[in-house]
């Protein structure tokens, strides 16, 4: 590999010739070789770039940037945007808390690429647009990452995860219709209980949904608040007057959101409770999805020797040594997502209370595991949707089977005949392995007429 040969305040630092980043980035590259998690979420990156594209706006607006520098830095923040240098963004999220390394990067990466876009080389001295003085101009790494934390993750929320959300609630919407005259029998404590529908089923699996999309939706408000103009603890220092106003107008034109200044920079750059209070909710919708998939496959177990209610679609064979198997693995892998989920949660809890003073230090690692966990969420419930909920069918003889065998039926009578005597007809069925209505008519409580009118599945639903 060829080198080039850059210099900081620390002295001079060699870098692969063919990469756009610079001595700073090159320093964390080599200093944080940790873990095989990977760089930075390039969402991460990407808003770095709306930012610093906003940023070299509202500057040139202040007469504090000229207009070739502004138009060359928003060039390469479009490359950015675009994907066009991914491969120039090399850092692991473990890293400086504040994220100072990955923001030098954006701004290294800027200013190296314009000078190849100027025809000039990288390192060429002076250079045009300096990292420092130009791109990072009104900002400092405290506010930057902060800001960039915040459009990542309501970007994806928005277009991403909170779709995906919504396809799998309608899937479930459709089931709830499509199974409300299906009577079957209820459980609690894992034992048999009184009669209800599939639909009635199904329309709590909506409900919870539809409460954990209420959250989510929310949360979106505090997340939408902007640190920049903060710049290092809250002060705005170094950044003029109005600048904020303006930088968040501009990220408002170019990412069409709702983003606005944070009502409390201080708290917005010393503390992550926006995205400590979204994240918990996509651990609200985990924990929901968790109870939805774990119902749907125990219902679906089987085929013989299980519950086997419903059918769920055959997408794979399902064991390597044993023929025909067919195993529930879309409710599998939603459940070790949402695992993965509620640990990322109590990663960002922990992270989100341990900021110290005026700036907290996990900066990286929250944005790390709230995209993953957004990210996650949205791919496992469009899966989840298409390749289970939606292929769900009733197994309308088993679910007869069952219904009919229930001792729990008996709660029907307990208003005519009473408690004590409705339980001896249960128990009697059970120890002697018959129907309630054989042990009814035979220990003398009810005729064959009056326990056909008096339980009656369809009335107790």
């Amino acid at each position: 590999m060829i080198f080039r040969t850059e210099e900081d305040t620390l002295g001079k630092v060699k870098i692969p010739l063919v990469k756009y980043w610079g001595a700073q980035t090159e320093r964390s590259r080599n200093n944080f070789k940790i873990g095989l998690e990977g760089s930075m979420p390039i969402e991460i990156i990407r808003s770095f770039a709306i930012l610093k594209k906003a940023s070299a706006h509202a500057n040139f607006s202040f007469g504090l940037l000229s207009r070739k520098k502004r138009d060359l830095i928003s060039l390469v923040c479009e490359e950015i945007i675009e994907g066009k240098l991914d491969d120039h963004f090399p850092l692991v999220i473990w890293q400086t808390g504040s994220g100072t390394h990955s923001n030098m990067n954006v701004n290294e990466v800027v200013s190296n690429r314009a000078q190849i876009l100027m025809g000039k080389l990288i390192g060429e001295k002076p250079s045009f647009i300096h990292p420092n003085d130009d791109v990072n101009m009104s900002q400092s790494s405290n506010d930057t990452y902060s800001t960039a934390m915040h459009i990542a993750s309501y970007k994806k929320l928005v277009e991403e995860t909170i779709p995906s959300i919504k396809k799998l609630r309608d899937s479930l919407e459709r089931k709830k219709t499509l199974f409300k005259d299906i009577i079957k029998i209820g459980r609690t404590h894992l034992m048999d209980a009184v009669p209800i529908t599939l639909g009635q089923v199904f329309s709590g699996y909506v409900s919870q949904i539809d409460h954990g999309l209420n959250s989510l939706q929310k949360t979106l408000d505090h997340l939408s608040e902007l640190a920049i103009g903060g710049t290092a603890v809250g002060t705005g220092l170094n950044s003029p007057k109005g600048y904020d106003l303006k930088v968040t107008e501009y990220i408002c034109e170019y990412t069409n959101f709702p983003f606005k200044i944070a009502n409390n920079k201080f708290e917005s750059i010393a503390s992550h409770d926006a995205i400590v209070e979204s994240h918990s909710s996509l651990k609200q919708i985990a924990i929901s999805i968790m109870k939805i998939s774990n119902d749907i496959r125990f219902l679906s177990s089987g085929p013989r020797s299980g519950i086997g209610e419903i059918f769920l679609p055959e997408n794979e064979p399902g064991s390597s040594i044993m023929p025909g198997k067919i195993n529930p693995t879309q409710c599998e892998a939603i459940l070790m997502v949402c695992t993965q989920i509620i640990g990322n949660d109590l990663s960002i809890s922990i992270a989100g209370s341990s900021g110290n003073y005026e700036l907290n230090v996990y900066k990286p690692l929250m944005a790390y595991n709230f995209i993953q966990s957004a990210q996650l969420l949205s791919d496992a419930t469009i899966s989840f949707s298409n390749l289970c909920v939606e292929g769900i069918t009733p197994n309308y003889s088993r679910i007869k089977e069952l219904l009919d065998r229930s001792l729990m039926l008996v709660t029907a009578l307990n208003t005519h005949i009473g408690y004590e005597k409705s339980a001896k007809i249960a128990r009697s069925a059970y120890k002697n392995n018959t129907t309630i209505k054989e042990e009814a008519i035979r220990l003398g409580y009810l005729t064959m007429e009056e326990f056909d009118r008096l339980v009656n599945p369809k009335k107790m639903v």
